[in-house]
């Protein structure tokens, strides 16, 4: 019987027998039981000397114990909670915004946190899609004050440390299960303005990660992902994690010779990156990955249909043999980057009006805007276009400004100009991805 339905049962009989009670006499006072803790589903990172990203999932306590902290200094109280724009790459509006937020580091090795972040993100960037696409992403820092040095469980289980964010190792039991207190990181995040993605750096050089990946409710990022600062592995862990959280993927790894995990029956998984049709049955039905099928893909071997995928070992294919949400230190699949593309749009647009939009541009104005620059070999740009009453104006594409006086409008009617920036990437097969890589801005014109 399961602990849950044990539970109910309990309250069932105690219910009962309260009832019973009321009957022949009042019943003494009682205090109300305390609220059960929150949990929270995270995804364990697979072991530091292993191949595999991930170890599955397990539910930890939302928010982590709460030692008493001794008050701080004027500087810490000072510097605790400052805001920094590490990466600028233009408004929060048109771009997917990061918050990094450092835990174990007193305000005296801020500026350590500060570098550390620097490093950790220069890895997340340097794996493609984030390569190409760097300049979507502006990334934040916020200062957090911890009272000690380093987290608890490093070096051993032992070890606890008062710290901003309660980072802990041997969270679950499980040294690698890098767990925090997810409202106190809340409290942190919500100093930046729409935040999309978080990465909580530990002061610690300790193996170990975590990836809270449901969104969250109030603040509305996609995710926290937990590292150790100091351990060379750790950014794989974080870019890993951002698979699920920015890309929507299944992990690829599978557990064979474990009970009920031998054999997926279950209906056509939603993930991208994972499915039960095989290679034939994929292309004659025009789902899934099938229009990547045969080609070469970055993490090695061809696009097909390998067995185990979702942590079952048969019932469930995914796309390669060992992409990143398989295994550390291998790209994505050519399925996971186009997933990861489509993740970066939802939250970045490719055209950012500079002349504001509110108002109504006359004969001596200029409509302008900005595109960001894509980190391509080739020299592939965002594709920019012209457009006024609907009507394509083919003589200005590729340009970032009009002035209305190159309209030539001849009536005092109002008008409508816009432009459109399209990513036409082929690295995004799917048409209906391929329609969300597009922005636009407009603006009212009138003579």
């Amino acid at each position: 019987m399961r602990p849950a339905v044990r539970s109910t049962l309990r309250a069932a009989l105690a219910a009962a027998c309260a009832g019973a009670v009321l009957l022949t006499a009042p019943a003494p006072a009682q205090a109300a039981d305390p609220p059960r803790p929150v949990r929270v589903e995270v995804e364990i990172p697979g072991p530091e000397h292993g191949g595999e990203a991930g170890s599955g999932h397990v539910l930890v306590p939302a928010a982590g114990p709460a030692p008493a902290a001794p008050r701080p200094s004027p500087p810490a109280r000072a510097a605790d909670g400052r805001v920094t724009k590490m990466i600028d790459n233009g408004p929060t509006a048109d771009r997917l915004d990061v918050v990094v937020v450092g835990d174990g580091y007193t305000a005296d090795q801020l500026d350590g946190f500060h570098a550390d972040a620097r490093a950790k993100w220069a890895e997340v960037e340097a794996v493609e899609p984030y390569a190409t696409y760097r300049s979507l992403f502006n990334v934040w820092t916020v200062d957090a004050v911890s009272a000690q040095s380093g987290v608890s469980g490093d070096p051993d289980p032992g070890a606890v440390r008062d710290t901003a964010l309660g980072s802990h190792f041997w969270c679950e039991d499980i040294e690698r299960l890098l767990c925090v207190d997810q409202p106190k990181v809340d409290a942190y995040v919500a100093r930046v303005p729409e935040a999309d993605l978080v990465i909580v750096l530990a002061n610690s050089a300790k193996y170990g990660g975590a990836g809270y990946n449901e969104p969250s409710p109030t603040l509305g990022y996609e995710g926290i992902s937990t590292a150790s600062a100091g351990h060379p592995k750790s950014g794989q862990v974080a870019i890993h994690e951002t698979g699920h959280s920015l890309g929507k993927l299944a992990d690829e790894y599978f557990y064979p010779g474990v009970p009920d995990y031998e054999r997926y029956t279950g209906p056509e998984p939603t993930d991208p990156n994972t499915s039960t049709l095989d290679a034939v049955r994929m292309k004659e039905q025009g789902a899934k990955w099938y229009r990547w099928l045969g080609e070469t893909s970055p993490d090695g071997g061809t696009v097909g249909t390998y067995e185990g995928g979702g942590y079952y070992a048969t019932g469930l294919n995914r796309p390669t043999d060992n992409s990143l949400m398989r295994i550390l230190g291998k790209p994505f699949n050519l399925p996971g980057v186009e997933a990861m593309i489509a993740g970066f749009h939802r939250h970045a647009n490719v055209v950012t009006p500079l002349t504001p939009t509110g108002r109504t541009l006359r004969l001596g104005h200029t409509a302008r805007a900005s595109v960001p620059d894509l980190a391509t070999g080739d020299g592939r740009r965002i594709e920019v276009r012209w457009y006024l009453d609907g009507r394509e104006l083919r003589r200005f594409a590729g340009r970032t400004e009009v002035r209305v006086a190159e309209l030539w409008l001849f009536d005092l009617r109002g008008h409508k100009l816009s432009v459109t920036a399209r990513d036409r990437t082929d690295s995004v097969r799917d048409p209906a991805l391929a329609r969300t890589l597009t922005s636009t801005a407009t603006w009212d014109v009138r003579l």
